[in-house]
């Protein structure tokens, strides 16, 4: 093994264990989250207070936060560019530029938002009014100047991700989440009011944490008012991610239409069905695109085509290997799946059969959806913003043809069945640009060793399936002691027949369990 190879392989197995942790943080902000909104439904019920807090919280977000997310994603790239062929130096200067910048234009749009906060409330919330539409528009005034701290965070989360600290950035998350939980408590005793003060209050907490953090990792941010070309051009790479984030939201907004118009309870089954496929890409592959990401920028920037197209070939095997047994395990076992997470209360056994209808079809497209996330960061970190765009509309373009086409038959299935089948055609799309534009990029080295990974979890999920068949029964204790059975055999079989067909990327994954 030669020694690229050697720090290769031991820089993705340090990824993998940063992964395990990251995973864990994630689930318990998830967890976070949900005791919060217990808290709030438990103070505040569905009264007119919750109705405009909600609303007050989202729409800032729904305006800003692509733009803001967008910003980051481009800053990676050209920081990673300036600090390996000029230096520490000049790449903190850009840096302070950088958020410079970003924080005075989120600075506009908070102006402007508080402002015009009645008529945003009249146009984001037109069936507001009286009381409930006043408290709304008090809220806004606060929840739009959390902006400007969420706007200066991203650039110093990606500055921080960059420098491989990711366990730390994750962990000012949980700063505000707690400050938003104890505005609620406060607000339960001394006047709703101070609710909204939770957001504004946590992001100024996370940002300060950052910069802390920052301050340790090399990094003192000095506010400036000089700002470069280069900080100039993070604004123009950010727009076509921006309408790439963009299109996503136009695929949810169709399908949300066009189910509103179906039976009663299809929008929510929707809505649970992509909750949790999107709890299952949060906790895994979300995790490994966003490690991999800064190492993608650094070896562009170093021109290490060597590390660059392993660190590719690397992610995309760990990304099938993680992805396809969650795909197909969704697609098997939808239906407990949905009965153990959801069913209880006013969560019937209708409810679950509508939501795990909707689960099983939008697993289809799991894997691919995977791959998606992975690809379009390898065109970021080429500074390739164009090419993701076109093959987004291409797959937006499909979702909604075929969202139109097979709502009539298949109804609210039809619509989550075409989101899937987007994914395939977008992750399509998306191979076949990168091949054409950029042909030096290698994204499957050996496609015998893909085809031993997707044989092998084929395998394994049968396996699984015939330990399934004679435990499982009505309740939820042989629903657990089946499914949890089955996901023990398929795991174990996974594990096993992988390392037979010498797949060492099975080597990487171990690391996760092995860390001291």
């Amino acid at each position: 093994m030669t020694n690229a190879e050697n720090k290769g392989g031991k820089t993705i197995r340090k990824a993998a264990q940063t992964a395990a942790f990251m995973a864990l943080l994630t689930l318990g902000m998830k967890l976070l989250g949900f005791l919060r909104e217990v808290f709030m439904a438990g103070f505040f019920g569905t009264s007119y207070i919750t109705d405009a807090y909600v609303m007050a919280s989202n729409i800032p977000g729904i305006l800003f936060a692509g733009v803001f997310t967008s910003v980051a994603i481009s800053y990676m790239p050209i920081f990673s560019q300036i600090n390996e062929r000029e230096g520490q130096e000049k790449a903190n200067r850009f840096t302070a530029e950088a958020i410079t910048l970003v924080s005075a234009i989120a600075l506009v749009f908070a102006i402007v938002g508080i402002i015009f906060s009645d008529q945003i409330v009249t146009i984001f919330a037109h069936g507001y009014t009286g009381e409930r539409a006043e408290l709304t528009s008090f809220y806004l005034k606060i929840t739009f100047f959390y902006i400007v701290f969420s706007a200066a965070a991203s650039l110093f989360e990606a500055n921080l991700q960059y420098k491989g600290t990711f366990l730390k950035t994750m962990l000012t998350g949980y700063l505000q989440s707690i400050f938003v939980l104890l505005a609620i408590i406060i607000s339960a005793y001394f006047g709703h009011y101070f609710l909204a003060w939770g957001l504004l209050v946590g992001s100024a907490v996370k940002l300060l944490a950052l910069m802390v953090i920052s301050k340790e990792r090399g990094f003192e941010y000095r506010p400036t008012r000089h700002v470069g070309d280069a900080a100039k051009k993070i604004v123009a790479l950010a727009i076509p991610v921006f309408v790439g984030s963009t299109v996503n939201q136009v695929n949810s907004f169709v399908d949300k239409m066009l189910a509103s118009g179906l039976s009663v309870g299809s929008v929510s089954a929707l809505n649970y069905g992509y909750l949790l496929t999107n709890m299952i890409t949060a906790l895994t592959i979300t995790i490994i695109v966003t490690i991999i990401y800064p190492r993608l920028t650094q070896a562009k920037a170093t021109d290490d085509n060597w590390s660059f197209n392993d660190s590719i070939s690397k992610g995309t095997y760990i990304t099938v290997i993680i992805g396809l047994p969650c795909s197909l395990g969704a697609m098997l076992y939808s239906k407990d799946a949905v009965r153990l997470v959801y069913e209880r209360g006013a969560f019937n056994a209708a409810s679950t059969d509508l939501t795990s209808d909707t689960f099983f079809y939008y697993a289809i497209g799991l894997t691919f959806i995977a791959v998606n996330a992975l690809l379009v960061k390898v065109f970021y970190a080429l500074q390739d913003m164009r090419s993701p765009v076109i093959c987004g509309i291409i797959g937006a373009v499909t979702n909604v043809g075929l969202s139109l086409l097979l709502v009539g038959s298949m109804q609210h299935k039809g619509l989550a069945l075409g989101t899937s089948i987007a994914a395939i055609v977008n992750s399509l799309f998306l191979y076949i640009m990168l091949r054409r534009t950029h042909p030096e990029v290698r994204v499957i080295r050996s496609m015998k060793k893909m085809c031993k990974i997707v044989g092998v979890c084929f395998v394994s999920i049968g396996l699984s399936y015939l330990v399934y068949l004679p435990l499982r029964g009505e309740g939820s204790l042989r629903t657990i002691i089946a499914l949890g059975a089955a996901v023990a055999v398929a795991g174990i079989s996974y594990l096993v027949f992988l390392k037979i067909a010498k797949v060492e990327e099975l080597d990487l994954l171990r690391g996760i369990v092995r860390r001291k």
